[in-house]
């Protein structure tokens, strides 16, 4: 088979569904949309794609996958908000089959260039201790310290990549993701990440009438947030290019989690008694991404900003909020 397939693993997923979206809109084809998901819980689902469900854990999944691959997009994972994170360690441990399984695939057929998608969890936990934090710089990824579990799988899977590279030629290209948000995600069920967490929890105060929210932590923890619109141009344009080491693609807006509420409280027009469930999983205290790096390789940053794009994510999951109401 001809390689000029371009394969979206992960393509039922949030990320995923976003970037098959986007490829389809520039006329990109063909596209394999790969998902270990049945179909009726993809986010999103293309018609003129091929969706296929596999579980990439698998090597003779993979090796199906690839066939005809020229270009590999890995948004493959099993992952979630912090609460996910914290609770499954050896579930997001496991993953590191799928990244393994699809480079050995890729080599296999001849893959040209493969992205994998790695997180800014992979970076050392003793740098973001404070909440004011300024951002995280490519190389504060080591000496490693990695967030347990999920960020270990990350960085090893970086290292795969680098060595498939230097080894096979094949071109991996690794971006670290901050905190990426936007409408078709996960809202609840507790996998949602704190911008559709936040919300969800405002919303429901809204619907229900009773003006309080529950705040993980003391609210002072600091992140900053990226839009996917700005997660796919950094992606495709990461992937394309010749720079091959990890790259932050992340917004360099930090906020508290206390002004993320803030913020979805004013797009809401409401106010809400905020109570702090100290106990709860929280992440650290100080994460942002510093963008210099990817200024001066691509003249670009992440730059849709925080309100705008929480404005969008708010419209959509408040829609979906009162149609599942309705449907009760």
């Amino acid at each position: 088979m001809k390689n000029n397939v371009t394969v979206v693993c992960g393509g039922g997923g949030f990320i995923g569904g976003h970037l098959v979206a986007d490829l389809r809109r520039q006329g990109i084809g063909p596209i394999r949309s790969v998902d270990i998901k049945t179909f009726d819980h993809w986010y999103q689902k293309f018609d003129g794609v091929e969706n296929v469900v596999l579980d990439l854990g698998d090597k003779a999944a993979c090796d199906q996958a690839m066939q005809g691959a020229s270009v590999v997009y890995n948004l493959a994972a099993d992952m979630g908000g912090m609460g996910f994170i914290e609770n499954n360690k050896a579930l997001c441990m496991l993953s590191v089959l799928i990244n393994t399984h699809l480079l050995m695939a890729a080599k296999t057929a001849g893959v040209d260039r493969f992205f994998y998608a790695s997180s800014a969890c992979v970076y050392n936990g003793s740098k973001q201790t404070d909440p004011s934090i300024t951002g995280l710089k490519e190389e504060d990824a080591y000496p490693a310290l990695p967030e347990d579990g999920y960020g270990w799988e990350k960085l090893f899977s970086e290292r795969m990549c680098r060595h498939f590279r230097e080894d096979y030629g094949i071109k991996t290209r690794v971006a670290r993701y901050h905190n990426v948000y936007g409408p078709e995600g996960t809202w609840d069920g507790g996998r949602e990440k704190a911008p559709a967490a936040v919300c969800r929890k405002v919303i429901a105060a809204k619907l229900a009438g009773k003006h309080e929210i529950e705040i993980w932590g003391d609210g002072n923890q600091t992140r900053s947030f990226m839009y996917v619109d700005d997660c796919l141009k950094g992606t495709q344009m990461l992937t394309h290019s010749d720079y091959v080491e990890p790259i932050n693609i992340g917004s360099s807006e930090k906020v508290s989690i206390n002004q993320l509420v803030d913020i979805v409280e004013s797009i809401a027009g409401i106010k809400l008694k905020r109570n702090y469930k100290l106990d709860a999983p929280k992440g650290v205290n100080g994460r942002n991404s510093d963008n210099t790096l990817i200024q001066k390789v691509f003249g670009w940053e992440p730059s849709i900003p925080l309100r705008t794009g929480m404005e969008r994510t708010y419209a959509w999951i408040y829609d979906q909020m009162v149609s599942q109401a309705k449907s009760k």
